[in-house]
């Protein structure tokens, strides 16, 4: 009996009305183990009777995720041959995906798509969910998901995944736990104490379904497995170790690995599991009613119990070919069989990194690795330099830093110099990501020196282009297009792609302060090839170049597309840590264009993403250090110390000249040492090849040594050229026509008495509360009389009432952050992070965090 989901019903049946008409949604079902999501699924898909085409599949708990699982099951119900799309699309995710699109969508019917369990889900199929769910929009389909709303890693990986598909697109639909009086109700009919039953379960609907089969009522949610067990003491001998047998298998037992697993005597004793409520026959297969009824059953088995079983479900398998990889791995690690682990575990690896689940694949290289010890040096080398790879795509950079290590000394050991030099190479870029340009350096010109010992290589070619790469990051201009051209010849001579498309881009990037045309060709040529040939990693980088030139450049919109395209790209091609970076750079430009909630935003989102790492947050942290110093803010003083450890191990030029000007920005407020900020300036202007680089803190040591001679200006932005000049009235217009409201006020505030006025209007309209503050100070030592005060700082113009600290709570609090990440953030205590909690309820009239974020939404506040 499907107690008190009508609701949820009624809105499913909405949805699939609305497909019909070719309006296509994400339905994402949500609610606790056990909440009864399965049950839902199953009474909606029930009553769609034949006006629709259905497709299911479910992900399973293996210990590493089988990569495209669910887009297997959807393809066989659908009867499209999954292995023969990767193939004819070379593991392309995208064609691949677009094929499925086409396969699931017609126009003649909707099609009902489920997936369910997606909290198990691996990377690529959360990149199936993006990509439809980003095109569903205007199809016939109706994709359902259920996943759980535990604090696990891997709903945390659902709820940002579904965060990148468009609002519009994505209905969330929760379970709830049943009420009370469902419960009694339930209880009345099978004649039991629906009280005791209630306070046992809490209404949940597994739970209840367990204790109202079981002999006591009382059996609280902890010991619910006891229930399950107790229930399973009830076969015979033979039908419970069948159940055993079935309890290794994650979701669903075949009935032919069954079979081969049990013998002839299996069809009786599934028919006694089956008849006594433990397994639902499937047709083809068996599984258990729930999850939580397996894993209960699955928990008492002895160690060489599980062992055994698994390693029979391993050799009945084994006899499939059509059987996924990821199942065999999972069943030889549970079986602890090693020399099945060593055969299998890299050919899964190397299958997920096909399909882009770099996540998987690093996990099973994990696996293979633990194994490897036997294996010839020259194997284990290979393992070392690929798992190393796929840690660097997923941002864990010092796992591949490490691996990449053991394979230098495999390869040193081994005498293959030319893949020591790679390994060298590789370092050195390691080396970069996490922040270290001492070791990139040095690790690039071990690279170049060993690799120029031996013929001519595609690897001496990459790592003339990292050095290429390092300089021009280090603004070294010449050596960058001398490396570069030198990459570029060898590369077109020994014809590899790849790697001119990575000079191109170095000798683009450098180019954007010689020849603005030269640079612009160059990152397009750049683009063009990586994104021609597939080479996601290059065509990533090319776009936050070829943004962060236009941003250089004052071209804010051309900036503007190139952000959006290539985050777009990111996100279709599960490259986080690029993703993350040019979200960094997109709050920048937010700042500039005075949308400083969205930046704010889209920069908090960045930072609190655990996985990223030091130099993929700096375009972040630099964005929301200046947001906060110009708000007054003072958690503003820990992103500074984390931006200044960058200059620690090495003072490239671009860390160092937005800390120099954040420093300036502090100094010129009265909230920083001016020396200390003078001096920074004077540092970076000594390693600035072109007065181009250093247009605004050339503007910031104005404003601080009004007296200084500002030097040659003619390759500067017009602005800043304008500005240094005296000429406050053209910096001013020409910053409002790129529509940059706080560097129109900066160049306002060193005009007359009006101008004056007019800055302090946008710096008030803006909240930038200690620089109005300021330019009041200015304006009192001139003379001026009757300035209006402004409107307090601590208020903020929104429907509810919210403060400015309340407003940032209310928006950790819609991401799920908990009061003690929130302090951590927002560099205050949890107690008066409690405070803020309370307060942003009661304000919205809320009595849960969830609720809140709810009534933000429909009030348009987040």
């Amino acid at each position: 009996m499907l107690l008190e989901r009508q609701a949820q019903l009624e809105q499913l049946d909405g949805l699939l009305a609305q497909a019909t008409r070719g309006f296509g949604h994400v339905a994402a079902l949500s609610g606790e183990a056990g909440a009864g999501k399965s049950a839902l699924v199953e009474a909606f898909a029930g009553g769609v009777g034949d006006g629709a085409r259905i497709f299911r599949s479910a992900c399973e708990d293996l210990s590493i995720p089988d990569p495209l699982g669910p887009l297997y099951d959807l393809a066989r119900e659908a009867r499209w041959s999954m292995p023969r799309a990767i193939d004819a699309r070379q593991g392309q995710r995208l064609p691949l995906f677009s094929d499925a699109l086409e396969v699931f969508e017609a126009r003649t019917q909707p099609t009902l798509l489920i997936i369910e369990d997606l909290h198990w889900a691996d990377d690529a199929t959360l990149d199936f969910v993006r990509f439809l769910g980003r095109r569903i929009a205007n199809t016939h389909i109706l994709l359902v998901l259920t996943a759980r709303t535990d604090r696990s890693e891997g709903q945390m990986r659902v709820r940002r995944a579904l965060g990148e598909i468009p609002a519009g697109n994505v209905v969330r639909i929760d379970v709830p736990l049943l009420s009370e009086a469902a419960v009694l109700s339930l209880a009345i009919a099978a004649g039991r104490d629906g009280d005791a039953i209630y306070r046992a379960t809490a209404g949940n609907a597994f739970f209840v379904t367990e204790l109202l089969c079981a002999d006591n009522e009382m059996t609280p949610p902890a010991s619910v497995r006891d229930a399950v067990v107790a229930r399973a003491e009830r076969l015979s001998a033979g039908a419970r170790s069948m159940l055993d047998a079935v309890s290794v298998f994650p979701r669903r037992a075949d009935a032919w690995a069954l079979q081969g697993l049990c013998g002839v005597a299996a069809a009786g004793q599934l028919a006694e599991c089956v008849s006594h409520g433990l397994l639902d026959d499937l047709g083809d297969g068996y599984a258990f009613r729930h999850e939580i009824a397996r894993r209960a059953i699955e928990m008492m088995l002895t160690t060489s119990s599980r062992r055994l079983f698994n390693q029979r479900a391993l050799s009945a398998l084994l006899e499939n070919r059509d059987v996924a990889i990821a199942r065999l791995v999972h069943h030889a690690v549970e079986a602890h069989n090693l020399e099945a682990v060593r055969a299998f575990a890299p050919v899964a690896a190397r299958e997920a990194s096909r399909v882009g689940a770099h996540r998987d694949a690093a996990g099973y290289y994990e696996v293979a690795l633990r194994q490897a010890d036997t294996l010839p040096e020259e194997e284990r080398a290979g393992l070392y330099e690929q798992y190393a790879f796929e840690c660097h795509l997923i941002a864990r950079i010092e796992e591949a830093i490490k691996a990449q290590e053991q394979a230098r000394v495999l390869r040193r050991a081994l005498g293959n110099t030319l893949k020591e030099g790679d390994s060298l190479r590789w370092l050195s870029r390691f080396s970069y990501l996490v922040g270290d340009r001492q070791a990139a350096d040095m690790f690039g010109a071990q690279a170049v020196a060993l690799l120029e010992t031996v013929p001519a290589s595609a690897e001496l070619a990459m790592a003339y282009s990292n050095l290429s790469q390092l300089a021009m990051l280090a603004e070294r201009l010449d050596e960058t297009l001398s490396l570069g051209a030198r990459a570029i010849e060898l590369a077109e001579r020994l014809n590899r792609p790849e790697v001119v498309c990575h000079a191109l881009n170095n000798v683009g990037a450098a180019e954007q302060w010689l020849d603005l045309g030269a640079s612009r060709l160059h990152l397009a040529r750049s683009l063009e090839i990586a994104l021609e040939q597939n080479f996601q990693e290059h065509a990533a980088r090319a776009f936050t170049n070829c943004a962060c030139g236009e941003m250089n450049q004052l071209g804010y919109s051309q900036a503007q597309s190139f952000l959006d395209r290539g985050i777009d790209y990111c996100v279709e091609n599960d490259l986080a840590t690029w993703r993350d970076y040019m979200r960094g750079v997109r709050a920048q430009l937010l700042l500039r264009q005075g949308c400083w909630n969205e930046a704010a935003a889209e920069a908090l989102d960045v930072i609190a993403n655990d996985r990223a790492t030091a130099l993929v947050r700096y375009p972040a942290l630099v964005a929301l250090s200046r947001l906060r110093v110009r708000r007054g803010d003072p958690s503003a003083e820990p992103l500074l110390a984390e931006m200044k450890q960058f200059l620690e191990r090495g003072a490239e030029l671009q860390r160092l000249l937005p800390y120099a000007a954040v420093v300036a920005e502090r100094a010129w407020l009265g909230e920083a040492d001016k020396a200390e900020a003078l001096r920074l300036i004077g540092l970076a202007e000594g390693l600035s090849p072109t007065r181009a680089v250093f247009a605004e803190l050339a503007g910031w040591r104005r404003l601080l040594a009004p007296d200084t001679d500002p030097g040659d200006t003619s390759g500067m932005a017009a602005p800043y050229r304008m500005l240094l000049a005296g000429d406050w009235r053209g910096a001013s217009a020409a910053w409002a026509e790129l529509d940059a409201p706080y560097e129109r006020a900066l160049a306002l505030a060193q005009g007359d008495e009006a101008a004056q006025r007019t800055a302090l209007e946008i710096f008030e309209a803006l909240g930038a509360g200690p620089v109005a503050s300021h330019v009041r100070d200015m304006m009192r030592q001139n003379g001026v009389i009757h300035i209006a005060r402004g409107p307090r700082r601590t208020t903020r113009a929104n429907s509810a009432g919210l403060t400015r600290r309340q407003m940032e709570v209310l928006q950790l609090i819609e991401r799920g952050l908990s009061n003690k990440r929130i302090a951590e953030h927002l560099a205050i205590s949890p107690k008066t992070v409690d405070h803020h909690v309370s307060a942003v309820l009661g304000k919205l009239d809320a009595v849960s965090r969830g609720e809140a974020t709810a009534a933000a939404r429909d009030s348009g506040l987040i």
